[in-house]
């Protein structure tokens, strides 16, 4: 993002008080429903309400079902996701260091854990598997790009980055600072064992497109 003089960015009217005040509200639902449902995927509405402290009512104003709340998770996980994907496309650094960030920035994003708790408990809609694949083609180009330039291990493919976050995701130690401390030090090991370009092949294929997509399918 770029600005061409401090007069221009003055010029946003800032929202009114109700505004900026529902977006608030908006705001903490959503953090409540993510801790919510990432701890209990089959948790009730109910006690994202509570956890966010507003009445059922008003969430239900907002988000007329679960479905459709955790239809909104999911999309901003991917925004977010892309977001970072598209930072580093656009980053002109030595191809490593743009890999290697881009991977701790994921890790710091916390997307994947959506992707453990939520996979398989709701119906995605058109507009998520849009940013789906836009996100995916993202990831491919970053991942390319390090793979072209010689600073990957052979045999690697950008679907492997998909099952090391969820790994690294996985990790949960109670206390945030010490969970966040942790994960970065096991992708400090994947990062290391990524980036070993003489290593010996890897058994077995990478994951398919199907084995990753069909948790996605509520049976």
């Amino acid at each position: 993002m770029s600005y061409s003089d401090g007069m221009e960015t003055t010029n946003a009217a800032p929202m009114s008080g109700r505004k900026a005040q529902a977006a608030r509200n908006d705001q903490t639902i959503l953090q409540a429903a993510r801790a919510v449902f990432v701890a209990d995927p089959g948790a009730p509405i109910s006690a994202v309400a509570e956890r966010a402290g507003v009445g059922i009512s008003a969430l239900y104003r907002r988000y007329a079902s679960k479905e459709i709340l955790l239809r909104k998770l999911c999309s901003d996980g991917l925004k977010l996701y892309i977001a970072e994907a598209e930072a580093a496309l656009a980053d002109e650094r030595d191809p490593w260091t743009v890999f290697a960030d881009f991977m701790r920035r994921i890790v710091d994003a916390d997307t994947h854990s959506l992707t453990l708790s939520l996979a398989g408990t709701f119906t995605p809609d058109e507009d998520l598997f849009r940013e789906s694949a836009y996100a995916e083609e993202l990831a491919t180009r970053v991942f390319e790009r390090a793979r072209d330039a010689g600073v990957l291990r052979p045999g690697l493919d950008v679907a492997d980055l998909s099952m090391l976050f969820e790994q690294i995701a996985a990790i949960h130690l109670g206390d945030e600072e010490r969970t966040a401390q942790m994960r970065h030090r096991y992708l400090a090991l994947i990062l290391d064992g990524l980036r070993l370009t003489s290593a010996e092949a890897l058994p077995g294929p990478p994951p398919t497109a199907e084995e990753i997509g069909r948790r996605w399918i509520v049976t």
